[in-house]
């Protein structure tokens, strides 16, 4: 679905919504990799009984921490967050039911451009190798991964239960002792298929699906995955401009803005009255095609789901290169 809204300063905007995809003149081919070019979106919640109360900046700056608190300010002003339909003031306390509009200019994630391997034909299912880059998955499915971690991973079989407690605002997770009240249970079973005493391929079957699960309970064990720059570590000091390029789009590299940018951007949005739309003076994003964080040439995580299983059936999908080991 498509509709039309006044934009700031008259711009005539399009604002999309789930069930309107991209069509192929919408994507932009680079280096190999798929984009989609930047478009304008519909983000739709319904205020929850623990927001209402809340004005409308903080709970913003509460529960959706990817953007920092001045953008939110600005949002409000300029009309791209509203409730009801309606633009409030920054001072505005939300009511329970009330719904939440926030119109963003959406860059997604880059994708590879690779072709699609065909695993099996049936009359009903077309199984391929999905990309790593694709984005699916609904939680029906069991899976098994394999990983290329640091060390030489332990022989028998091993089992980690650790909470895992997801930090929005950081963009990584972290383990804690199963009693603990922070974060989510999260069980992962773990089996060495080779090791060259210097790295390890290794077998992972999560029982839970927590973000970051298989990553963070490597870490636990002291094996993190071999080229996982987010949680090779414990030092946090860089993390904010490393870890693979997924880890860093889900985070707001400028967390630090500018203390007269809600006068810029307002300022901004009122002369900005053209019709090109590929640069857009509220998004955090712009000019760059893709999420901040992502690189052209970045390697994809030494991390590969090769089996996935079902009711009374199971496919599997071909080992990556890196899963070699000399």
């Amino acid at each position: 679905m498509k509709r039309k809204r006044e934009g700031e300063a008259g711009m005539d905007i399009v604002w999309q919504t789930p069930a309107n995809p991209p069509h192929p003149q919408d994507y932009i081919f680079r280096n190999g990799i798929r984009y989609v070019k930047p478009y304008y979106f519909e983000f739709i919640a319904h205020v929850k009984n623990r927001w209402a109360g809340k004005t409308i900046v903080d709970l913003f700056a509460d529960e959706f921490k990817g953007r920092p608190y001045e953008y939110y300010v600005s949002a409000v002003k300029c009309g791209r967050i509203q409730v009801d339909g309606e633009m409030v003031p920054v001072s505005y306390m939300v009511k329970s039911s009330q719904k939440i509009s926030h119109f963003v200019h959406r860059h997604e994630p880059p994708v590879m451009a690779c072709d699609v391997p065909i695993l099996q034909k049936e009359p009903d299912v077309l199984t391929v190798c999905k990309p790593a880059s694709v984005p699916i998955e609904g939680g029906l499915v069991k899976k098994q991964y394999i990983a290329k971690v640091v060390g030489e991973f332990p022989e028998d079989e091993l089992t980690v239960d650790a909470n895992i407690d997801y930090n929005a605002r950081e963009g990584r997770s972290t383990a804690e002792v199963r009693d603990s009240a922070k974060g989510k249970t999260a069980s992962t079973k773990f089996s060495r298929i080779s090791s060259n005493g210097t790295q390890s391929i290794v077998l992972c079957e999560p029982v839970t699906g927590r973000t970051h699960q298989i990553r963070v309970h490597l870490q636990h064990l002291g094996h993190p995955i071999a080229n996982d720059m987010l949680y090779i570590s414990d030092q946090t000091v860089d993390r904010s401009i490393k870890g693979s390029s997924a880890d860093r789009s889900a985070r707001m590299s400028d967390a630090s803005l500018p203390s007269n940018f809600d006068e810029k951007v307002i300022n901004e949005c009122e002369e900005n009255s053209d019709s090109d739309l590929s640069i857009d003076p509220m998004c955090t994003n712009c000019p760059n095609l893709a999420p901040k964080g992502y690189d052209d040439d970045e390697e994809g995580l030494w991390l590969h789901c090769f089996r996935y299983c079902g009711p009374g059936w199971e496919y599997e999908c071909p080992y990556p290169d890196w899963a070699k080991l000399s």
